[in-house]
């Protein structure tokens, strides 16, 4: 349990403003079990702050201001922790500038192990006029580790098996289902005695499938924000993979205040940073009014 007099008890639960990188520095080694975070994005909006990342001059002094955050952020995680990075990407003058694997390696250098690189693909997405190349409506969710032995609960985020509904894909149908050596891929599956003894159901994990690198989520809306907000089941996702129950989650980039409602709500202590004043303060009402649910209101840290 930590003491009072522990920076890290001050600061739990709250939302901080200020740089991230000096509010991170508050923070004990090896603090935080999770961080979820989407940090801005390169030259997307100007923030009223002059502690912004996103206004750098070049792709490359964003990736840098960057590795710096998450290189703190990588410091105050335990050595069981993890890290996710949901981010976009920047048309200049036409062409892509491959920014979210630029952040992914930049943040390999400073000791992340990337252990995933997710799509997240968005069903609403805002349509584009563009006629020279396909609508964009996907960001990259990357799944970073501080070390190779790690905290994951892949039961916890699950899906419903795909190969006994009528959403099969498999060559045959469902003709193939509970008839000895009626597998139809023998290389792939020619192991598998389950299979070839028409046990179909013993080879599948009766909570579901492992969860897989497409997530289709829409995007939200949070009526105080001029922006789209993170979804909640993408946060919900991270957290239940990564964080372990009574764990500590950091999001250095707080915005509405997405990531502490969804931790709250999952049993989950919280820490947000923000360098905007005004989004701190959004994200506080935002706890505030939904402390129905259960947990307190975040505490006015600045």
């Amino acid at each position: 349990m930590d003491s009072p007099a522990n920076p890290l008890h001050a600061l739990l639960n709250t939302i901080v403003c200020g740089d991230a990188v000096d509010r991170l520095r508050e923070l004990p080694d090896a603090s935080v079990d999770c961080t979820v975070t989407s940090p801005p994005y390169f030259q997307q909006r100007d923030y009223p702050s002059e502690d912004q990342i996103g206004a750098e001059a070049t792709p490359a002094d964003f990736v840098q201001r960057l590795q710096t955050v998450f290189a703190e952020c990588w410091r105050v995680t335990k050595s069981t922790g993890s890290l996710w990075v949901v981010i976009g990407d920047k048309y200049i003058a036409g062409e892509l500038q491959g920014t979210p694997w630029r952040v992914a390696l930049a943040l390999k250098e400073v000791g992340w192990r990337l252990r995933s690189d997710v799509i997240w693909h968005k069903p609403n997405a805002m349509p584009s006029p563009v006629r020279t190349r396909p609508t964009t409506d996907h960001e990259y969710v990357f799944f970073f580790t501080k070390s190779k032995k790690y905290f994951y609960d892949a039961d916890a985020i699950r899906e419903p098996h795909v190969t006994f509904t009528e959403k099969s894909q498999m060559r045959g149908g469902r003709g193939h289902f509970g008839k000895r050596g009626g597998t139809p891929e023998q290389g792939k599956n020619a192991g598998n005695s389950n299979l070839h003894t028409g046990n179909w159901d013993q080879a599948f994990h009766p909570q579901g499938r492992n969860k897989r690198t497409v997530w289709s989520i829409s995007l939200s809306k949070f009526r105080e924000a001029h922006f789209a907000v993170f979804p909640q089941k993408l946060v919900e996702t991270c957290i239940l993979a990564s964080c372990p129950p009574e764990g500590v989650v950091c999001d250095p980039f707080v915005g509405s205040g997405t990531t502490p409602l969804v931790a709250r709500e999952l049993g989950r202590d919280f820490i947000g940073i923000d360098c905007v004043e005004a989004y701190c303060e959004m994200a506080r009402r935002r706890l505030a009014s939904n402390s129905h649910r259960g947990g307190q209101p975040a505490g006015n840290t600045t």
